[in-house]
């Protein structure tokens, strides 16, 4: 069972959520060389307020709750169970290759992944408020 707190997890959702809505925005319909080109080289100076401000919360978090966040995304996902919970921590904490916040942004669909490996815990984000407003 995770030990994270769901309110951090729901705050990552919809960050992840307002993300994917700008993504959305900023894709053209028919992709074009040069555009795409032009996006893997933005650098931190090109990213949204929203996109900023997820990756110093994940940033923020200890060891345990990044490994644990990554695992959720896991189990989410599908490649672990739930009950495979502990070697899937444990496989995240080993994963070390880079900020996890850099590893989570780069996984199409984050948000649908966390809130399907909160539902395999029967957690949701369901009355979540986010009060840092």
């Amino acid at each position: 069972m995770p030990e994270i707190n769901t309110d951090k997890v729901c705050f990552v959702i919809v960050k992840a959520r307002e993300l994917e809505a700008e993504d959305e925005g900023m894709r053209p319909d028919a992709s074009n060389p040069s555009d795409d080109k032009f996006v893997s080289v933005l650098t931190e100076e090109g990213w949204s307020p929203n996109r900023r401000e997820l990756v110093e919360f994940i940033e923020a978090m200890d060891d345990d709750e990044q490994a644990e966040l990554v695992a959720l995304v896991w189990v989410g996902r599908g490649d672990f169970t739930a009950d495979d919970w502990d070697s899937a921590v444990i496989q995240a904490k080993e994963r070390r290759k880079g900020p996890t916040s850099k590893y989570l942004l780069g996984i199409p669909l984050l948000a649908s992944y966390l809130e399907a490996g909160l539902d395999e815990f029967d957690e949701s984000c369901e009355g979540f408020e986010d009060d840092r407003q």
